[in-house]
């Protein structure tokens, strides 16, 4: 590990990691820590061809535990279990007498959980969204695609993005201010996931989001920039 002084220590910007679609989306106050409490906060951006979103069902995946919905203005929330107990799914359904004539509205649908302990893995939430028109027909888009995810190495890693993409999670390690020393047991090829990092060494390579940081890595002596993370590889990140 070479941990180059002076300029190297430029301050990068600061930004949450999450993942947000365009249809169904999920994020939440603060980065998702692998094996710690979530507050997320599912938004709907627009219904169905000018229907109004009627109903939303969330899978909960497996390794997701604790979960305790928020029913919000959209509609109560009610909870699927399997013969276990586990919370399998939740669903809001709107009221009746709620459902508007068009598509005009968006809305925040909460649950509170805890992911499972596997940093930099994605987690899941397959989501259907139903709508219903003024003349009480309904329509269900299922929101399940789990391709082009570019933060792992699955075997769709790096492809087109699904039409209709699940809300997703990408779970980051817990830190402290400083550095932090991780063993990444995943194969990581999209390093923004360290964008609200100051710098992530390895070796002799180092990484930064912050293109001033990143083009002094690339003329400081004897570094090179890291562009991907190997299962086993030995990282330090400073926050």
């Amino acid at each position: 590990m070479k941990f180059p002084l002076g300029p190297l220590c430029v301050v990068a910007g600061s930004l949450l990691s999450t993942t947000a679609f365009a249809h169904a989306a999920v994020a939440g106050p603060t980065p998702p820590y692998a094996g710690g409490s979530f507050d997320a906060d599912f938004t709907v951006s627009h219904g169905c061809d000018g229907a109004d979103t009627y109903r939303m069902r969330v899978l909960i995946p497996e390794g997701v535990t604790g979960v305790r919905p928020v029913d919000s203005t959209f509609g109560k929330a009610e909870v699927e279990k399997d013969g276990a107990g586990n919370v399998t799914a939740v669903v809001w359904t709107k009221a009746l007498g709620d459902v508007k004539a068009a598509d005009t509205h968006y809305f925040h649908l909460g649950l509170r959980f805890k992911l499972p302990a596997k940093p930099f893995t994605t987690v899941f939430f397959p989501t259907e969204q139903t709508c219903r028109t003024a003349a009480g027909v309904e329509t269900t888009v299922a929101w399940t695609g789990t391709s082009g995810g570019e933060h792992g190495h699955d075997s769709d890693a790096g492809t087109a993005p699904a039409e209709n993409p699940a809300p997703s999670l990408y779970l980051l390690p817990t830190r402290l201010p400083g550095w932090n020393q991780y063993t990444v047991e995943e194969h990581v090829h999209d390093l923004t996931v360290f964008k609200d990092a100051l710098i992530v060494w390895s070796g002799t390579q180092a990484y930064s989001f912050n293109p001033v940081t990143q083009a002094l890595i690339q003329k400081e002596p004897g570094t090179t920039p890291l562009t991907e993370i190997h299962p086993g590889t030995v990282i330090w990140v400073k926050y």
